[in-house]
């Protein structure tokens, strides 16, 4: 993995995909005591950041091979990246997803043309039922994030941030990244090491699904004890990725935790102050921003909404919350 690999992911994702902005609100200034500046991928296409690596991967591929079709498992946001690329490629997607997905996330997967097949995330092994299901149909399998190609779509994300804080003045602060394998927080590592120095990366994760925090403290790869109890459903995954975690070790600062209270918070304050909307696991990096400020270094951070697909109830759940818990 290399910035010129992230360059010609950009190159190719040129007139596909959405530059998204920089936000800022002086309500969440306050809150947070510090500049806050919001890199909201919700508003990518398919709602999260997901679709750049998915391009990114598709795009690269032999058109022979790619003409085979796609395989992917994802609890939702990779699913619909896939699903959109493939469908603007005009191949055959099938997705793998939990039976307990959020049910926007898989009729939208579905909507986009891809075929899905339901598993038990709690019993089941997804890495070894995607690899069997993917060898058996003949397609090509897109990792959500330990895949170089997804990684280095990731990345454009980072290159969009170091162009955008350079013209606001910044040229030293946290930026914070919801994190679940890895894909976005190392993408973006990768980007800012070489466009913006300054800038450092701080993966944030739910309460005991912290497999990345625990990990990068303790020099070596742990996984989640469990895999569900967490409204954050986006971002919860065994464990970093192989291709990840050395470019996490490699580049990130300390992992931050918050609790799914907290993200509903984040969500309510998006809302409110951007008119933004999020899913709880795009919110966690927010929350982060406003609700560890003590564990932040800089006059200004940087938050990255990685989604916004959320169901209406758990979107009504967040807006009814009236305190972090």
């Amino acid at each position: 993995m290399n910035i010129a690999m992230i360059e010609a992911a950009a190159d190719r994702a040129s007139g596909h995909l959405r530059r998204t902005p920089l936000l800022t609100s002086p309500f969440l200034d306050e809150i947070a005591g510090r500049r806050v500046f919001v890199k909201p991928e919700c508003l990518q296409h398919t709602g999260s950041f997901k679709a750049r690596g998915a391009w990114s991967a598709l795009s690269a591929m032999d058109p022979a091979q790619r003409a085979g079709g796609v395989m992917a498992y994802s609890s939702g946001n990779h699913a619909q990246g896939v699903a959109w690329a493939a469908r603007a490629h005009g191949v055959r997607a099938v997705i793998l997803m939990p039976a307990d997905a959020p049910a926007l996330k898989r009729e939208n997967t579905e909507a986009l043309g891809a075929e899905v097949v339901l598993y038990d995330r709690t019993r089941e092994d997804r890495e070894a039922k995607g690899q069997a299901l993917a060898q058996s149909l003949g397609l090509t399998l897109v990792k959500p994030y330990d895949d170089a190609q997804v990684i280095a779509g990731q990345g454009t994300v980072g290159l969009e941030i170091a162009e955008q804080v350079a013209k606001a003045g910044i040229s030293r602060a946290d930026v914070l990244v919801c994190c679940g394998g890895g894909g976005l927080t190392s993408g973006i590592a990768l980007a800012l090491a070489d466009r913006a120095s300054g800038l450092r990366v701080r993966p944030v994760e739910p309460h005991e699904f912290d497999d990345v925090a625990r990990s990068l403290r303790g020099g070596a790869i742990v996984e989640n004890p469990a895999m569900d109890g967490s409204i954050c459903d986006a971002i919860v995954t065994p464990r970093p990725g192989d291709l990840t975690f050395p470019i996490l070790r490699k580049l990130c600062g300390p992992g931050l935790v918050v609790s799914d209270d907290d993200a509903l918070y984040a969500m309510a304050q998006a809302f409110l102050r951007l008119k933004l909307v999020v899913e709880p696991g795009g919110a966690v990096a927010l929350a982060a921003a406003l609700l560890r400020v003590d564990e932040i270094e800089g006059e200004a951070v940087i938050a990255v909404i990685s989604g916004g697909n959320v169901d209406p109830a758990m979107f009504a759940r967040a807006l009814s919350a009236t305190s972090t818990g």
